[in-house]
């Protein structure tokens, strides 16, 4: 999936000429702490909530506010992760996406990003969860991939986390079939260690129920 397959519509850009307060108002309408400023297609900049609050003059026009973040984007054909790795070092509530000529295309809301992740990242999808811990040298998807397929199941995504200064691997699989028993006992005698696994119906459920509580937080 691509940033241009993940841009909001709703969120229309500021111009200079708008003043703090306005800009204030919508960030407050759409539940994000971010909006773009843009003339006509070139993008100036991201203004934050905080830019204006500390300025402490929101009824001046937005080009009087000084921005701190100055310009992060990502263009349209840049992959999901990339949107991801983005949104999350800068913090962001919401990204803009840009051309290839630079022109502005729209916005990626954090609250969007997250539905769309979680369409990819089989989320939806009825199934178990494994969490298990390798070193980086024993890390192999194939034989990961192998074992689950032996018990009759499938891999529907996999995640990899690494840690600074480890050479320790945490995978987290995420498997169609919510009885995980037989898997668990496959992993254990190819001497892997599980960290967690989550396969009851009402873990699914408490699961299903966390996300649909932050969405609706996010106002999706």
């Amino acid at each position: 999936m691509l940033a241009k397959d993940l841009i909001s519509d709703f969120i229309l850009p500021l111009k200079t000429s708008d003043t703090g307060l306005l800009a204030l108002n919508t960030m407050d309408e759409f539940k994000v702490l971010h909006l773009p400023i843009v003339n006509n297609t070139e993008f100036l900049g991201l203004i934050s909530e905080a830019d204006i609050l500390n300025l402490n003059t929101p009824e001046e026009a937005l080009g009087n506010h000084i921005l701190s973040l100055k310009k992060p984007y990502v263009t349209e054909k840049q992959h999901i992760y990339e949107v991801l790795k983005v949104i999350s070092t800068l913090d962001l509530s919401l990204l803009p996406v840009l051309d290839e000529k630079h022109n502005y295309l729209g916005v990626i809301t954090l609250a969007n990003l997250v539905k769309q992740f979680s369409k990819i990242s089989a989320f939806e999808n009825p199934g178990g969860i494994i969490v298990i811990e390798l070193n980086i040298n024993d890390y192999s998807i194939s034989e990961i991939a192998q074992i689950v397929e032996s018990n009759d199941a499938k891999v529907l995504s996999l995640y990899v986390t690494s840690h600074p200064d480890s050479t320790k691997l945490e995978i987290t699989i995420k498997i169609n079939k919510i009885d995980l028993a037989p898997i668990l006992q496959t992993f254990y005698r190819y001497n892997y260690i599980i960290k967690a696994s989550f396969s009851e119906k009402e873990d699914t459920d408490i699961i299903q129920e966390r996300f649909d509580s932050l969405m609706n937080y996010l106002n999706i």
